[in-house]
């Protein structure tokens, strides 16, 4: 028992104290609550700056060991920063003008192998044993073309959007720039931002969130790279026509995790299914589970640690969340975001605690 009095009013004192322990951590909660919410709704309301915000970190994470390179190569800091910040301008373009000269040809057809898989399927779920009636089947089309017409946005919509993209593109870029020329600069001025005696916890936890956010980044574009080769290889193998535009789709779904692969695979398999038939389709579908189980189950832990893999519940969850909340840019960052709220938030969790207590004791 503690010796200092409960100065507390004789009514909180009366109320039993497993409530008044409840009472209290709902209010915390709650509290906590309130202020995501406010923040995310915030964020929304920000979306081109908040997405510019975001890309800049994710890319500055992923350009750092190019940066590090030029740094030991004793070239002054401002120039490796710009060289790195340069290198995404510099090399996408080009990479993008040459796979759309080898894959035009083949992406021109893609459309109507797409429409012929869709028709084999319509078919065979009409008089296979499902058994669906094909009225049924219209009014899920007619339902679907309704909802595609009102997502695609009319030209007087569109063009605000995209200038707000090359802005939101733009203010990206020179962000990069001055995070890989200032960054650890600018993480000691926030930290320095923060009462004193939080301020080891505060670096820790900063510290251990850029390393998340540096291991996803760099270890999604591999891992993306590394399923985009297994299936364009095993498509070519089976005969699958279009495997080069197939495997790039794959690498492009990669970065929304689980639910993009799923896509990509169904994709792969009605084009298999509309040129050569159900069996190479299921053979189609055959490798790209089985290539994906080898990714999560062998390359995954490899390359990205055990430490910051998520439960592919929680992964659902973040990108259910993400799609609802922003769409398909809030799809795409979800999950890096909540591998770094869990890993920081372990962090300050941990560096909290007693030394018995954060040892296990």
């Amino acid at each position: 028992m503690s010796d200092v009095p409960d100065r507390s009013p004789a009514v909180w004192r009366a109320i039993p104290w497993p409530l008044r322990y409840a009472a209290v951590s709902s209010a915390c909660v709650l509290l906590v609550a309130a202020t995501a919410y406010l923040a995310l709704r915030l964020a929304a309301a920000l979306a081109p700056l908040t997405l510019a915000v975001v890309a800049a970190l994710l890319l500055t994470a992923l350009l750092e060991p190019l940066v590090a390179v030029l740094d030991r190569l004793r070239v002054p800091r401002p120039l490796a920063a710009l060289g790195g910040a340069l290198a995404l301008p510099g090399l996408l373009p080009g990479a993008g003008i040459l796979m759309w000269q080898a894959l035009a040809p083949q992406l021109a057809d893609l459309p109507g192998q797409l429409e012929r898989g869709w028709t084999r399927t319509r078919d065979w779920l009409v008089t296979g044993p499902l058994g669906i009636s094909a009225e049924r089947l219209d009014e899920v089309e007619r339902q679907a073309a309704e909802y595609a017409r009102d997502a695609v946005a009319s030209p007087a919509t569109f063009a605000p959007t995209v200038i707000e993209f090359l802005a939101a593109a733009l203010l990206a870029l020179v962000l990069v720039f001055f995070l890989l020329k200032d960054g650890p600069g600018i993480a000691r001025w926030l930290v320095s931002q923060v009462p004193e005696g939080s301020r080891p916890r505060a670096a820790a936890a900063a510290r251990e969130a850029w390393r998340t956010l540096g291991q996803y980044a760099r270890g999604t574009v591999v891992i993306a790279a590394v399923d985009a080769v297994g299936i364009g290889i095993a498509l070519v193998v089976i005969g699958v026509p279009f495997a080069l535009p197939l495997a790039l789709v794959t690498f492009l779904a990669a970065f929304v995790p689980i639910v993009g692969a799923t896509v990509a695979g169904v994709l792969a398999a009605l084009v298999a299914l509309a040129s050569n038939g159900p069996v190479d389709a299921l053979l189609t579908l055959a490798a790209v589970i089985a290539v994906q189980q080898a990714e999560g189950n062998l390359l995954e832990p490899l390359i990205m640690g055990r430490s910051l893999r998520l439960h592919p519940a929680v992964v659902l969850v973040a990108v259910t969340a993400g799609t609802l909340s922003a769409g398909i840019a809030g799809a795409l960052v979800a999950v890096p975001l909540t591998a770094v709220v869990y890993k920081a938030g372990s962090t300050l969790i941990g560096e909290a605690r007693p030394p018995d207590q954060a040892r296990g004791g």
